[in-house]
């Protein structure tokens, strides 16, 4: 049975920079899974893909060699489930704030007695390379189970989220823990608070031996926060990319409304 690299990689204390795929395309994905990144990860949490959709997404990156990760909408048993028996390697699970969420995301991921994940399916054997039946006895060494701190809450409970069996690393999305940071009247943090909320939990996932890490949109970001000892890493997208290039070439000629979809 095929190896979980980006998993091995984390525990070993080694950085894994990937980036996020957002479109959707088939032809895309399976071009982004041989540019050099060991991981992708597939995000249906705030992207129109689909299931069927997704396990095309994956069985495209895995046959690459390339780690397919899958966001899901929620950390509840049906999404993981469907996830995973789709092909894909591992989870990553937003807006973790509770133990108790962290706990019902981990079970979801993992075959009796860890956990509760139903036994089915065929798509999963063939991204890892194998049979079901290996794959059956495999899986729970394997799967990659990635949790998201993503509010003050979760801050609050992060010792206790990070401590707990089954966690292989933890996902802060920026743009949600400072909106979750608001003031009542709507204001942003300042950023020398959101940034000490970001060393905080540096500091926990060190003291948990849990690796930590964050989306970020530059290289030059990235390698600061891997120099900080981050270590799961996410570049922009596929779909930043794509528009991110293309309003270069747009602004360098000149041409009218250059730069329109920066935003993305």
């Amino acid at each position: 049975m095929r190896k979980n690299t980006v998993k091995a990689a984390l525990k070993a204390g080694l950085p894994q920079v990937g980036t996020w795929l957002s479109l959707g395309n088939v032809f895309a994905a399976r071009l982004m899974a041989r540019v050099g990144f060991p991981w992708l990860t597939v995000d249906l949490e705030h992207s129109p893909i689909g299931w069927d959709n997704a396990g095309q997404l994956f069985g495209a990156v895995a046959d690459a060699g390339c780690i397919c990760l899958a966001r899901v909408p929620r950390g509840d048993h049906v999404y993981i489930k469907r996830v995973l028996d789709a092909g894909a390697h591992g989870i990553v699970v937003p807006m973790v704030n509770t133990v108790d969420e962290a706990r019902i995301a981990i079970a979801a991921a993992k075959y009796p007695p860890t956990g509760n994940r139903s036994v089915g399916g065929g798509m999963h054997a063939l991204n890892f390379d194998t049979t079901a039946g290996e794959y059956y006895k495999r899986a729970n060494d394997e799967v990659m189970v990635v949790l998201q701190t993503e509010s003050p809450e979760g801050v609050d409970n992060a010792e206790a989220i990070y401590s707990l069996p089954g966690v292989d690393a933890i996902f802060v999305g920026p743009n949600d823990l400072a909106a979750q940071m608001r003031t009542p009247d709507g204001h942003e943090a300042p950023s020398a608070e959101f940034e000490a909320t970001l060393q905080r939990i540096l500091a926990i996932g060190k003291k948990c031996r849990t690796p930590v890490g964050l989306h970020v949109q530059s290289t030059d970001v990235a390698q600061k926060r891997i120099a900080e000892g981050w270590q799961f890493i996410a570049v922009g997208s596929e779909l930043r990319f794509m528009v991110s290039e293309a309003s270069k070439t747009v602004e360098s000629l000149g041409l009218k409304n250059a730069g329109d979809l920066a935003r993305y």
